[in-house]
């Protein structure tokens, strides 16, 4: 006997009809609420070349910890790589799968990692790893860096990071994962400006885009658009997070120091100072959005929401590469061994955050905003 068709009740259609019409679409489920004991949180991941191998020490420790549950995430230049990296591993097989793949993911990278030779020797080439620093080699090669472009080192524009990032990330399950915030930031050659691409548009262009230091990398194209490092304009970029997740606490993992002490003398050592305040630039006046809106709100000439894209007080965190005796140019040096100390050093970071403010998570902040964005005057 076949089952008697069910019969629609008119009250539920007139309900459904008066609803308004963005309510009828597809909803977008929100991401999991986090099993006990966990915190959500949001991680904003800095550039810098081969010092990202300390944000996977960093994203190694945090996940193995298991207290913290990432809501969103974004990255900027070596940021968006471990940004784009963390996603899939999460999305494919949660924490252990993300940690998996990280490791993986940096130990190819490396000079000693599995590149074909075509791109092994572009990457040589472009990066300077034979000669020692302050060798007539060394000097000769800067040299010749001011006369030559990656247009001319690299006529075939070879880029060894995409088919990496291709290989490791399935940007496809990316795209669909729309539990997780994902944003990653490149700046417009032509225009200036910043551009943030949110997950459902992150592709391995854009990662490439990202990372394309304009004297390494060809400027990357998207739509006719070319692209130059996103450590510009937003390394990373933070507001987006703030419309898009409901957590209030962001941790920013930080690779360029925003103190030096000392004068630089060398051209050398100029020009890293130079590139170190430009590519945090971003980051302070961003964070100085955020101390001006929470102390809006302290002073009660702010409402204080509590949902995604209302003024909320931010609880701003850090971890950060203490690398004040790092040259500059260890940024290009892509020595797997050079990785495992930065990633040893990133994993003793975050145990050392963890242990001092994890009980701060989700009740303050632990970075000292009004010092650390205040200008001096006269």
């Amino acid at each position: 006997m076949s089952e008697a068709p069910r019969r629609l009740d008119p009250r539920r259609l007139v309900a459904w009809m008066r609803r308004p019409w963005r309510a009828r679409r597809r909803a977008v489920p929100a991401a999991p609420a986090p099993p006990a004991g966990e915190k959500k949180i949001n991680l904003g991941l800095q550039g810098g070349g081969a010092h990202g191998a300390f944000t996977w020490g960093v994203l190694d420790y945090l996940l193995e910890d298991g207290r913290l549950a990432i809501e969103g995430i974004s990255g900027a230049s070596a940021g968006a790589v471990n940004a784009v990296v963390l996603a899939d591993g999460l999305v494919r097989g949660g924490r252990e799968e993300a940690r998996r793949r990280l490791a993986a993911f940096w130990r190819a990278a490396s000079r000693d990692g599995a590149l074909p030779e075509a791109q092994r020797k572009v990457l040589d080439r472009l990066f300077w790893f034979a000669p020692g620093s302050g060798s007539p080699m060394q000097a000769w090669l800067e040299a010749l860096s001011q006369y030559f472009s990656p247009y001319d080192l690299n006529p075939l524009n070879i880029n060894p990071l995409r088919d990496l990032i291709e290989r490791f990330v399935d940007f496809d399950a990316i795209r669909r994962c729309e539990r997780l915030r994902l944003f990653i930031s490149a700046t417009n050659v032509q225009t200036g400006r910043l551009r943030v691409f949110p997950r459902e548009a992150v592709t391995a262009d854009v990662v490439m885009a990202s990372a394309a230091l304009p004297l390494l990398f060809r400027a990357v194209e998207i739509d006719g658009v070319p692209y130059w490092d996103g450590g510009y304009m937003g390394n990373p970029v933070l507001f987006p997070l703030y419309h898009t997740t409901e957590t209030e606490d962001l941790l920013i993992v930080q690779i360029n120091p925003l103190r030096r002490d000392g004068v630089p003398t060398s051209a050398k050592e100029i020009m890293n100072r130079i590139n170190e305040i430009t590519f945090n630039s971003s980051l302070l006046a961003e964070l100085r959005a955020i101390e001006f809106v929470g102390r809006l709100i302290d002073e009660g000439r702010l409402r204080r929401g509590s949902g995604a894209g209302e003024y909320r007080r931010i609880n701003v965190h850090r971890i950060a590469l203490a690398n004040n005796g790092l040259p500059g140019d260890s940024k290009l040096n892509n020595d797997f061994d050079f990785f495992q100390m930065l990633h040893r050093a990133g994993r003793r970071a975050a145990r050392r955050f963890l242990d001092a403010h994890y009980d701060d998570i989700g009740v303050r902040g632990t970075v000292d905003l009004k010092s650390e964005v205040r200008a001096e005057w006269g």
